[in-house]
């Protein structure tokens, strides 16, 4: 769950605030420098679109596209139970059903075919919220047994947040509302 050391980018996501106690804690272990002082940042999300723009090329236009593309996506609810770990040994859940956020991804990409999700390193996009980072300590049981009570959870994707990602300075930039012209 380590995140390298990078420049800021910005990140279009879906907020799971059942699950924000858990991973503010695995960032607080991990990455403190990513913990957000804002309010309205929520660290437990599913990516939607990023990395995104950088902020100068974020403009009103650009607002308005992605208004009309979350204005013409009805609010959705989800549960989360499915744990799982990709091959890079980060460990996830897995919503469902996917396909709401795999469509709302889908128009994103297609809105802005020059922000390729995870920069393109990955030629299949799994929507998930990131958990942990496989370890010699920590395994998908471990994991299960550190949220405990929390699984299963039931949510609503009701909004899209534009985040800001930099060391000592996360950030929510913006919300739309899922469904609202």
């Amino acid at each position: 769950m380590s995140t390298p050391e990078v420049p800021g980018h910005t990140v279009l996501q879906i907020p799971v605030p059942a699950l924000e106690r858990f991973v503010r804690g695995r960032y607080r272990h991990y990455d403190p420098a990513f913990l957000s002082a804002d309010p309205d940042y929520l660290h437990a999300h599913v990516t939607a679109l990023g990395p995104f723009l950088d902020p100068s090329r974020i403009d009103d236009r650009t607002r308005d596209q992605v208004q009309e593309i979350v204005g013409t996506t009805a609010a959705f609810d989800f549960t989360m139970d499915r744990i799982d770990t990709f091959p890079d040994g980060i460990i996830h859940l897995r919503p469902e059903p996917e396909e709401a956020f795999a469509e709302l991804t889908r128009r994103l990409i297609e809105a802005f075919p020059e922000c390729p999700p995870y920069g393109g390193r990955y030629s299949e996009v799994v929507p998930h919220l990131t958990l942990d980072q496989r370890s010699e300590t920590v395994t998908q049981a471990s994991t299960l047994a550190a949220l405990g009570a929390d699984l299963p959870i039931a949510g609503r994707a009701d909004r899209l947040d534009l985040a800001w990602y930099q060391s000592n300075g996360c950030r929510l930039l913006h919300r739309w509302v899922l469904g609202r012209p």
